[in-house]
């Protein structure tokens, strides 16, 4: 069976909603980020990735597969008739990775992950005054499409799905730009989007019990 490693609406929400579309199972490690222990058992989880980040897919054969954009990919690839990722070879697969690329680089890396890590010291300035000109490209995209990808929910709507969320608690309310608004509303109102926030959002609760 799967493993994913994983922290409460983290990235890694993009890959728990990736293997619920795609009804594969897995079992769940819950990681607390701040402290790198796995939650069950206290264990370091340092040693199941020395990058201490989230997500980390186990597979069946015990490898470990790291980064979303990759994650993210494999899942699909386990079941391709989901038309989660378009094949490979295919011009969308890399339209695909350009997105998935750009919501871990410009929105991820370059906003919330400062956002929520730094210290507001004066240097979250520059990432604050971009993020209007980043979110604007997705924005125009979506103006006329349901999808970042096709015609079908695909992993990089995942991603995306995830990032949209919280930009909120980041302080930037996405209802200035309608079509992402729009977007998002149509993607939570997905079941096992909607499925998978809602654990998620009730598993906070065990970290933020858990001392640091």
């Amino acid at each position: 069976m799967l493993q994913l490693y994983f922290s409460p609406m983290a990235c890694s929400l993009a890959s728990r909603i990736t293997l619920m579309e795609a009804g594969l199972d897995a079992r769940y490690h819950l990681v607390h980020l701040l402290t790198k222990k796995r939650i069950e058992d206290d264990a370091d989880f340092r040693i199941i990735s020395a990058k201490g980040a989230v997500p980390v897919l186990i597979l069946e054969n015990g490898e470990r597969l790291t980064e979303s954009a990759a994650v993210l990919q494999y899942i699909a690839d386990l079941k391709p008739e989901t038309g989660l990722a378009p094949p490979p070879g295919h011009v969308d697969r890399y339209r695909l990775q350009e997105w998935l690329s750009f919501v871990g680089t410009e929105i991820h890396k370059a906003f919330l992950f400062p956002t929520f890590w730094y210290k507001d010291d004066g240097s979250l300035a520059k990432p604050r005054a971009r993020i209007a000109q980043t979110l604007s490209v997705p924005a125009t995209h979506l103006a006329d499409r349901k999808f970042l990808v096709g015609d079908c929910f695909t992993v990089a709507d995942a991603h995306l799905t995830w990032a949209l969320l919280l930009l909120r608690p980041a302080g930037v309310d996405i209802a200035q730009w309608p079509s992402l608004s729009a977007y998002l509303e149509r993607m939570q109102a997905r079941p096992t989007v909607k499925e998978a926030i809602a654990t998620e959002i009730a598993l906070r609760k065990t970290v933020a019990a858990t001392p640091a």
